[in-house]
């Protein structure tokens, strides 16, 4: 049975539905309806399998979940050298914000040193979901220890019109406004960020339960 078969099996119609309100900018043709619980047993099958690297390599992929698939399987790999080179490989391919968001490599944790000029490279990317990638992997890996001032400049300074890549941005800045408060707030007092920006960040940060209600009230008056 192919990994189509297995998807085509676990098709959930009225959750394919839901995905393609998700996820507007591609075809609905190519959501098959399968939950994420599911992709992520699936992908743990084709990391053990022999057909794993021709999976890889396969590429581009037909369907939205062969996409999230890949990705999740890249997640698994445990030498640095050759996850980071997965990435690298796949992020040209990768054409909607589910599947750039959904992925972690969790070896990237344990190697921050040699990830950063990965990131650096990755947000300074025209191809919009490389750059959300890259500016993910800057929040989940550098936000708290291991956290440098300069690194908000490297988000801040990112352009662009697409919607997905603003709402990265904003996403950035209301979690760097639960986790480095002092640094961070210098962008909304300053007004440093695109006005669009400026204010979904706000909106975002008083959403969150990480934020405090003093800073919360702060953040309103910035609107």
């Amino acid at each position: 049975m192919t990994l189509y078969d297995k998807l085509i099996q676990l098709k959930d119609e009225k959750y394919q539905i839901f995905q393609s309100k998700l996820v507007p900018n591609i075809a609905s043709e190519i959501i098959i309806g399968v939950r994420t619980p599911q992709l992520r047993s699936l992908a743990k099958e084709v990391f053990k399998s022999d057909y794993k690297d021709a999976f890889l390599s396969s590429v581009p992929h037909t369907y939205y979940e062969e996409n999230l698939i890949h990705f999740f399987v890249i997640a698994m790999i445990k030498d640095f050298d050759e996850c980071v080179e997965a990435v690298e490989s796949f992020l040209p391919y990768v054409d909607c914000w589910p599947v750039s968001d959904q992925s972690s490599p969790k070896i990237f944790k344990k190697n921050h040193a040699k990830l950063l000029p990965y990131i650096t490279k990755w947000i300074e990317s025209d191809h919009v979901y490389t750059s959300r990638f890259g500016m993910r992997m800057l929040m989940n890996e550098f936000l708290d220890e291991d956290f440098k001032k300069e690194y908000l400049e490297l988000v801040a300074s990112k352009k662009g019109d697409d919607y997905y890549l603003k709402m990265m941005v904003a996403w950035y800045f209301a979690t760097a406004l639960a986790k480095q408060y002092g640094a961070s707030i210098e962008y909304l007092e300053d007004r440093r960020l695109d006005d669009w920006v400026h204010k979904k960040t706000i909106h975002k940060a008083c959403e969150s339960y990480r934020v405090s209600d003093e800073h919360k009230m702060y953040l309103k008056s910035l609107l």
